[in-house]
């Protein structure tokens, strides 16, 4: 690859080097699907209640929502000769995540477990994060598409081989699927080993086959005027925005304490109020004129954010909002509305979590391979339109979960939400891309996850309420409102403005 900068036109890269540069994502998608099909079994398996679930899983969305703008800021602002920009954030992250993963189904106690998900989450955010912007820093506007689709192959073999991987132990190897009392079961642990050596080996694969362009001097440096994006706002504007989040946060904290409702829905008001803090603090550093830092920067480029990306923002809460629904509740619902059975230690729950974590691989499957079709489906229509009906097929499939009493059909279900899942990694940032400037790259694509984080915190907090409240704690139902929101997202695809290439 020739020595270009990142913002000039950048040269077209061949399949070759586009495989190489996505392979990481393989690694990646073993250690997140290991996460998403597991994490509940095991924290279940370690004595926790069902309807405290999302409240455990919160560890992962709040690490997401600090890491991956500080991430996305650095990885812009970092060059090395030998290293690159991007690339020594995939090695770090991939060798604590290696760790994590090791260490996860080994978890003694209940709350050693969360805090282990705390770190394996943060950690896997390291890694993922960059990997968006390496799409953007490396290849022309053209490529894009056909770049996220291949990461959303990689994701999706990866997922494959990661979610089947318990089956597999404890179906063809013969291992237990489950432990003595409060201990995870040996297919269980032996799934998280062999996710760990593939996650560091093929991050390390695109970290030691993929040169990078190096990055002009005004696209890492620390000059003001290099960062903002039209921001007119005076410090008065932040300060009105941070009182009047504020505001809210009390209103609402005070709310859920009149009315005696469930302690995690005081996350949302947490979370809000560091919102409003993070505006305040901005206002007054730019009142005494302490602006030359990445704090003010951040927040003010949040408040100045693309349109395009704004618009996005909201695809994106209703349809991760869909995907935390079934990633919590999957195994729960099946487990109770098919198996009839919510007994960790039974052989009907266990058969049900094995069948959750092979519908998991399947989905992955259908993922992998609608990815390679995705490209050439948005040339015949468009981004948006492949997006939208990729999103109504996971919608419906979704939904489907609540009617199906024979768990061979739910098979069927995991097809729609494939092609929604290959979608979702791909349409969604080669439409953004085409929107960020070159040198914020990284920052926005980290930003751009606040809207994966935001609604997984939303759904950490109110599904166990919902269903408890309103649905008689029959989990089945929190499925189904994840397919009406994924449903509602698609419709929202047609607002979004799409710069997409001639």
């Amino acid at each position: 690859m020739s020595e270009v900068s990142v913002s000039s036109k950048k040269p077209r890269l061949s399949s070759w080097q586009i495989w190489n540069m996505s392979f990481g994502f393989l690694g990646i998608q073993f250690g997140f699907a290991l996460q998403n099909a597991n994490t509940s079994r095991i924290f279940e398996t370690l004595g926790a209640n069902t309807k405290d679930l999302a409240f455990y899983w919160l560890a992962a969305p709040v690490t997401g929502l600090i890491v991956q703008p500080i991430i996305g800021y650095y990885s812009d602002k970092t060059w090395h000769s030998k290293w690159g920009r991007r690339r020594p954030y995939f090695a770090v992250g991939a060798i604590l995540a290696t760790a994590a993963l090791i260490i996860m189904p080994n978890s003694p106690t209940l709350w050693i477990a969360i805090g282990t998900l705390w770190i394996m989450d943060g950690s896997i955010n390291i890694s993922m994060e960059p990997f968006r912007a390496f799409v953007g820093d490396m290849l022309p506007n053209e490529q894009r598409t056909k770049g996220f689709a291949m990461q959303s192959f990689f994701i999706g073999i990866g997922a494959v081989v990661a979610s089947a991987l318990p089956w597999i132990f404890s179906h063809w190897i013969g291992l237990s699927n489950k432990g003595d009392d409060g201990e995870v079961g040996d297919s269980v642990k032996w799934s998280f080993y062999v996710g760990a050596f593939a996650f560091i080996g093929a991050v390390m694969w695109t970290v030691f086959t993929t040169k990078e362009y190096p990055p002009e001097k005004s696209e890492t440096s620390e000059e003001e005027d290099q960062f903002y994006v039209d921001d007119k706002k005076s410090p008065k504007s932040y300060l009105t925005i941070g009182a009047f989040l504020l505001l809210i946060t009390v209103a609402v904290s005070a709310w859920f304490y009149i009315e005696k409702l469930d302690a995690e829905l005081y996350v949302l008001s947490g979370v809000l109020g560091l919102f409003a803090l993070s505006y305040l603090i901005t206002g007054y550093l730019m009142t005494i004129q302490k602006t030359k830092n990445g704090f003010v920067q951040i927040v003010r480029d949040f408040q100045n954010m693309p349109k395009t990306m704004v618009q996005l923002a909201f695809v994106q809460f209703f349809t991760w909002f869909a995907l935390f629904a079934m990633w919590i509740y999957a195994t729960s619902a099946v487990t109770s509305h098919i198996y009839l059975s919510t007994d960790p230690t039974s052989s009907e729950y266990n058969d049900g979590a094995d069948w959750v974590s092979l519908l998991f691989s399947g989905y992955s499957l259908v993922s992998a391979i609608v990815a390679l079709c995705l490209p050439a489906l948005a040339r015949i229509t468009n981004r948006k339109i492949t997006h939208l009906l990729a999103l109504i097929c996971g919608g419906l499939g979704l939904i489907s979960f609540y009617f199906i009493t024979d768990p061979f059909y739910l098979s069927v279900s995991m097809i729609g939400v494939g092609i929604a899942w290959a979608s979702i990694l791909s349409m969604p940032y080669a439409i953004l891309s085409a929107a960020l400037p070159a040198k914020k790259m990284g920052y926005y694509m980290g930003i751009f996850n606040f809207f994966i984080v935001i609604p997984q915190i939303v759904a950490a907090s109110i599904l166990g309420f919902l269903v408890t409240t309103f649905f008689n704690s029959e989990f089945i139902y929190a499925i189904v409102l994840g397919g009406a929101s994924m449903i509602l997202a698609g419709v929202l695809c047609l607002f979004v403005k799409d710069n997409e290439p001639d």
